[in-house]
């Protein structure tokens, strides 16, 4: 599933190609128009396909921004702001391109679910291959409160005071601590592979409970998240499976990583151990992690 890099490198990889550009026709796949008929709401949710498809006509699009794992694209007409909110889901990934032959991985071709077009003869494509992504149109951000209650951005000014309060709350205490930094509500966007990496640069078991962590050593992991999550984004974020930018290329921070997927560790040549710790897989060394 894309992270925080992953998410940021598509926000960044858009930007540039559709700031100011009007949407003039929206067009579904039948497997979305299925779903729908059957009221399973693929892809598009919270209203019908009808009833988005009329909204959405003549919106330019005024900025992106990126929210944890979530893309927010400001839409205006005639002076009226609104956002469609996009969820990558696992397999999610936006192009924007000329023709359908510009997506040159047939996986991603032959998945197409939405495309907007544009005035100006371009195309924003948004392909899912397992189809757990999410669109939605939004009046307001606080109309979908998942927003609402996502913790501190890593690269925010008060983010580690915010990030000591939120491990500090009671219900986190007796939890183990790679449950707690994959909530969002303690801080956005750090999932399964950059806590597993976090946790090992800074050698804290995962299974650990918050409780017994000292200060000292929550101030360390909270640096090592906003490192390794800032590594990933440096290297184009991590393509494990599926992810890829809006260019169809791989990132690199896969060729990085320290523990995820390893085999032995690194530091001590250790076999690996693995453990699910809140409903994800995790590596850990059980030497170098204590």
């Amino acid at each position: 599933m894309p992270e925080l890099p992953e998410v940021e490198h598509v926000k960044r990889g858009l930007e540039p190609y559709i700031i100011g550009e009007k949407i003039v026709a929206v067009i579904f796949s039948e497997k979305v128009h299925q779903s729908h008929s059957l009221g399973k709401q693929a892809i598009l949710k919270g209203m019908s396909i009808e009833q988005f498809t009329l909204l959405i006509i003549d919106y330019t699009i005024k900025g992106i921004e990126r929210r944890s794992k979530y893309l927010l694209f400001e839409i205006e007409k005639e002076s009226e702001s609104s956002f469609l909110l996009s969820h990558l889901g696992m397999t999610g990934a936006w192009f924007v391109i000329d023709s359908l032959d510009g997506i040159t991985e047939s996986k991603f071709r032959s998945h197409v679910h939405v495309i907007f077009e544009f005035e100006s003869g371009r195309m924003l494509v948004y392909s899912d291959i397992r189809r757990f992504g999410e669109l939605r149109f939004l009046n307001e951000l606080t109309d979908h409160s998942p927003l609402n209650g996502i913790g501190p951005e890593p690269f925010d000014e008060n983010a580690e005071e915010r990030f000591l309060a939120g491990l500090n709350v009671p219900k986190f205490h007796r939890k183990p601590i790679k449950e707690v930094i994959m909530n969002h509500q303690v801080i956005a966007g750090c999932g399964n592979i950059y806590a597993t990496e976090a946790l090992f640069r800074c050698k804290v078991h995962p299974k650990r409970s918050v409780v017994r962590m000292s200060m000292k050593k929550k101030t360390e992991l909270f640096h090592h998240i906003v490192d390794v999550l800032q590594e990933g984004i440096d290297a184009g974020g991590s393509s494990i499976s599926d992810y890829r930018n809006v260019n169809g290329e791989a990132g690199g921070m896969q060729h990085r990583l320290r523990m995820y997927g390893r085999k032995t560790c690194p530091a001590c040549g250790s076999i690996v151990k693995q453990a699910v710790i809140g409903g994800r897989n995790s590596h850990y060394c059980v030497k170098c992690q204590r």
